[in-house]
C-alpha cells in the first residue's frame, strides 16, 4: 500500500492543482463527514462549471451551487430548508434556470459509480424504476439517463445506467498515511465507489498517521495511495457533519446557523461570507467559530472513546524468503533461483 513520495499538502495547493474548471466533480461522502473544507476551498477559488455528483445533496451541494460553481447537477436529495416558499440554493438555482439536473434513486446513483470504479461501461438496475418520473423524465443527459437493452441470457427487457467516471473526487476520511492510503470506518453508502471511480482523488482527513498505522489495520483502507492525487490533514474538517471517532454532528452550526440561513437567498449569502469567504483556511473557522460561541460547544460533540477489539493478523512468517535468503519452498537463494530460470529459459527480463 505504500509510496516513495509523500503526497501532502495543503488545501488550497490541492484545489488549485487537481481541480478545474468545468470538471466533472463528486463530492465522495454520502450524508455523514462530509469534506467541508476542500468543498469550501473549492468556492473560495471561484471554480466554475462543474458538473456535480453527490448522493446527498446537504450543506456542501447548496454552498456549491450558491458559490456559483455548478452548472449541472447529479443527485438523489437536495435540502429544502426553506420548505416549499423558500427552497433551498439548488431549488432557486433551477428555478432561474442556471442549474440543469438528473435525479437517481439511491440504488441507481450508487450504481453509476460502482459501474466506474470496475471499469464497466454499464450497470443493470431494477426494472421498477420504469414506473416512475425519475425514469421518464429527463434532462441534460436526454437518453443516456437510462437505456433499456434486450437481456441476452433472458431476452428481458433490461434496464441500465451508465457508467460514471468523475475528473476529480473530493473526501473526507478518519485518518490517512503521508503516502494516500485513506481509512474510513461508519456508514459506507457511495464512499469508496465515488473515489475509486474517479480520475483524481483529492483526500482531507483528520489525522496524517504513521504508515505503520495504516498496515496494522488494513481492512479499514479504503483508497489505496497509488489511487490518490494529494492528502490533507484537516482537523475538523467535516464540521458541522460529524466523523465517528472524531466528533457528533454540531446541531447548533448546522440546524439552528445554517439551515436557518438557507432558507433565503440573502441569507445564505451572508452566512458564506462569514463562515467560507471570511475564513481563509479551516483553523481560521474554528478559530472563529470560537470566538462567537467559545469552546465548550466543540468539547460537547467531541466523541469519547469506543475502540473494537483488536484483531489479529499475524502469521507464522511475512515472507517467501527466510532469514538466510532462501526460497522456503525450493531451498534457494535468488540468485540461484534466477539462474535456475535462465537455464530453462524461463526468465522474462
Amino acid at each position: 500500500m505504500g509510496e516513495v513520495n509523500s503526497k501532502v499538502m495543503r488545501a488550497k495547493e490541492a484545489v488549485a492543482r487537481f481541480v478545474q474548471d468545468g470538471d466533472e466533480l463528486v463530492i465522495g461522502n454520502y450524508t455523514v463527514g462530509s469534506c467541508a473544507e476542500l468543498v469550501y476551498e473549492i468556492i473560495r477559488q471561484n471554480k466554475k462549471g462543474f458538473t456535480l455528483y453527490s448522493q446527498s445533496g446537504i450543506f456542501d451541494v447548496e454552498v456549491l451551487v450558491a458559490g456559483g460553481c455548478v452548472d449541472r447537477l447529479v443527485s438523489t436529495y437536495v435540502m429544502r430548508s426553506g420548505g416549499k416558499k423558500g427552497g433551498s440554493a439548488v431549488e432557486r438555482a433551477l428555478n432561474a434556470g442556471t442549474l440543469q439536473i438528473e435525479d437517481y434513486t439511491n440504488f441507481d446513483y450508487n450504481a453509476r459509480l460502482v459501474a466506474g470504479m470496475h471499469g464497466f461501461s454499464y450497470m443493470q438496475v431494477l426494472e421498477g424504476v420504469m414506473a416512475t418520473d425519475l425514469f421518464r423524465k429527463r434532462g441534460f443527459m436526454g437518453e443516456d439517463k437510462f437505456r433499456v437493452i434486450r437481456c441476452p441470457y433472458t431476452g428481458k427487457d433490461t434496464v441500465t445506467v451508465p457508467a460514471a467516471n468523475p475528473d476529480v473526487c473530493v473526501i473526507h476520511v478518519q485518518r490517512a498515511d503521508e503516502f494516500g492510503n485513506a481509512q474510513y470506518w461508519g456508514a459506507m453508502g457511495s464512499v469508496a465507489a465515488a473515489a475509486l471511480a474517479s480520475k483524481k482523488i483529492i483526500v482531507s482527513c483528520e489525522e496524517i498517521v504513521d504508515h505503520e498505522i495504516i498496515q496494522s489495520s488494513p481492512h479499514l483502507t479504503i483508497i489505496p495511495a497509488y489511487r490518490v492525487n494529494a492528502v490533507v490533514e484537516i482537523p475538523w474538517g467535516a464540521h458541522p457533519t460529524e466523523v465517528l471517532g472524531y466528533y457528533n454532528l454540531d446541531y447548533f452550526m448546522y440546524n439552528g446557523l445554517f439551515s436557518s440561513a438557507a432558507a433565503t437567498a440573502d441569507g445564505l449569502k451572508e452566512w458564506m461570507e462569514e463562515w467560507v469567504y471570511e475564513c481563509p483556511d479551516r483553523p481560521s473557522y474554528i478559530e472563529h467559530y470560537i470566538r462567537k460561541f467559545g469552546t465548550a460547544a466543540l468539547d460537547e460533540i467531541k466523541a469519547k472513546p469506543l475502540y473494537s477489539a483488536p484483531a489479529n493478523y499475524g502469521s507464522a512468517f511475512h515472507s517467501r524468503w527466510d532469514r538466510n535468503g532462501k526460497e522456503r519452498s525450493m531451498g534457494v537463494t535468488r540468485v540461484q533461483l534466477e539462474n535456475l530460470l535462465k537455464e530453462k529459459g524461463k526468465l522474462y527480463e
